[in-house]
């Protein structure tokens, strides 16, 4: 069946009402740094983000709904920062700690958009459908090269090919397990090569990326089954809705370290970079 098509007074009333929210979650963030008082300054990890509205993780595992001030400049899903309790049962961020790594691309204008921040390993996602292009997955490694990460290839849908198909697949990219990048044969429906997958995220903070159709909402709903959690708290504490799906976000992973799906870079494309720097990232070229 068709969608139906909203007329002009509908999409003027649901601007209506996401302007109405919007000035709403200025106004609660105005007041959330108005009332910031002398709480102890605790450690803690962002979750995820949605204008100025944070969700962040204390030492002890809690998340709590933040705001940050604006002379703090661009804070992102992974940073380590400062903060301390209002009033209100909330918090505002003080203070950025330096990123060891940053995740970025370039935005509109040329200027580069962070993604993430503190990670310690990409992981690229593909499947054999849509068919993927050993550019693209050049320009993810590069990318990891370049703020000198770990890089780990899945191959997803591995349930849809058969031993012909498997075969061909994997020696499409056998190259990239020669010059040192693990690839790994997974399947979400069915859960194989998961175990190895996991032993590999254990102890880093990785990040997931892959263009779209292969699967990556249906890895992470079988790494993270209760991965909504984060993304409904926010939601509920910005009164925006649910489209804050598309925010990078933090999770914990049972197996050890954490997790960062960001359904927003489902294409990667490089700022420009001069020679010396590309020929950095092609481990082919290095001595």
């Amino acid at each position: 069946m068709a969608r139906r098509r909203l007329n002009d007074q509908q999409k003027a009333r649901i601007a209506g009402i996401q302007e109405k929210r919007r000035q709403d979650a200025a106004a609660r963030a105005e007041d959330a740094l108005s009332t910031a008082g002398d709480g102890q300054q605790q450690d803690g990890r962002v979750v995820v983000r949605h204008g100025r509205s944070l969700l962040i993780r204390d030492t002890n595992g809690n998340t709590v709904h933040a705001m940050f001030r604006a002379n703090l400049g661009d804070v992102v899903c992974g940073d380590s920062v400062v903060w301390q309790p209002t009033a209100n049962g909330e918090g505002v961020v003080v203070a950025v700690q330096p990123r060891h790594t940053a995740l970025s691309r370039p935005g509109f204008g040329g200027q580069e958009k962070t993604i993430a921040a503190n990670i310690t390993q990409l992981v690229v996602v593909l499947a054999s459908q849509p068919e993927p292009t050993g550019y693209l997955l050049d320009q993810y490694l590069v990318a990891a090269e370049r703020i000198k990460v770990g890089g780990l290839v899945c191959l997803n849908k591995a349930d849809l090919l058969d031993d012909a198909g498997r075969t061909r697949f994997r020696a499409a990219f056998s190259h990239y397990e020669d010059i040192g990048y693990p690839v790994i044969e997974i399947s979400a429906k069915t859960e194989h090569g998961l175990d190895p997958l996991q032993q590999r995220l254990r102890g880093h903070t990785s990040i997931l990326v892959g263009q779209s159709g292969v699967g990556k909402s249906s890895l992470i709903n079988a790494l993270i089954p209760r991965q909504d959690i984060a993304e409904g708290r926010l939601s509920d504490a910005t009164g925006l809705g649910r489209h804050t799906t598309s925010a990078a976000t933090l999770y914990p992973l049972d197996s050890g370290g954490e997790l960062i799906d960001s359904p927003g870079v489902r294409s990667f494309r490089l700022s420009q970079l001069d020679r010396r720097e590309l020929e950095r990232g092609f481990r082919e070229f290095l001595p």
